[in-house]
């Protein structure tokens, strides 16, 4: 890309990020380049990150394992569903992975966790996320029983009106009364040395990428 589109995307991009400056958006199209590889740009072809390759950065660079969790967060990036994160997807994601308020992190978490859009968190959801993320022991002769169990439990304590699943409201109430339940069914989000590498990592001086 030469130097005037690249001043002109990351201009453009800066003026709509919440969370990142000029110089932070400037590093990130430079890193979402390296990663996409040596793409010609064409009129009809998509330049992004598609989910293999999406899912390869939340392994590698923040450690997740969890293919559901991986999923769910590629989705949550994938703004306009194409099968790829864009260069803007790219830049607008991580400033509310890496940077976002509690407001913005609680309502992507429910997201995450929502599996089926519905507005709500079921027991089957609970499960099925529980079920991915929890280790089971070998000992245990029913893992599930135990997942079951934890579920009741979580649900008891996160269902403020009783109706046997979770709105965003009963979500936003317990989170904001323990903030530890944001991830309560799975971690989607970079712990915080994972984001302090990545951040000291990528954000460098500007002068090293004059020649994207």
């Amino acid at each position: 890309m030469n130097r005037k589109k690249l001043q002109k995307l990351t201009d453009t991009l800066a003026k709509n990020c919440k969370h990142f400056n000029t110089l932070e958006v400037k590093c990130l199209i430079h890193l979402f380049y390296n990663l996409v590889g040596d793409v010609t740009e064409r009129q009809s072809v998509v330049i992004g990150l598609d989910r293999n390759a999406f899912r390869n950065i939340l392994h590698v660079t923040f450690g997740m394992t969890d293919d559901m969790i991986m999923d769910r967060v590629f989705r949550g990036f994938d703004k306009d569903n194409d099968g790829c994160v864009n260069v803007s997807e790219w830049i607008y994601g991580l400033s509310l992975f890496l940077r976002g308020t509690l407001e913005e992190k609680m309502k992507y978490c429910f997201e995450v966790f929502d599996l089926n859009g519905d507005g709500f968190i079921s027991k089957e959801e609970m499960f099925h996320m529980l079920k991915n993320s929890l280790l089971k022991q070998p000992s245990e002769e029913d893992p599930d029983a135990g997942i079951k169990a934890l579920v009741e439990i979580t649900l008891k304590k996160m269902d403020h009106d009783h109706d046997g699943k979770l709105s965003f409201s009963d979500y936003e109430r317990s989170v904001r009364e323990e903030t530890l339940l944001l991830e309560a069914f799975g971690p989607c989000l970079p712990d915080p040395k994972s984001q302090m590498e990545f951040e000291s990592h990528i954000f460098k001086d500007p002068n090293e990428f004059n020649d994207i």
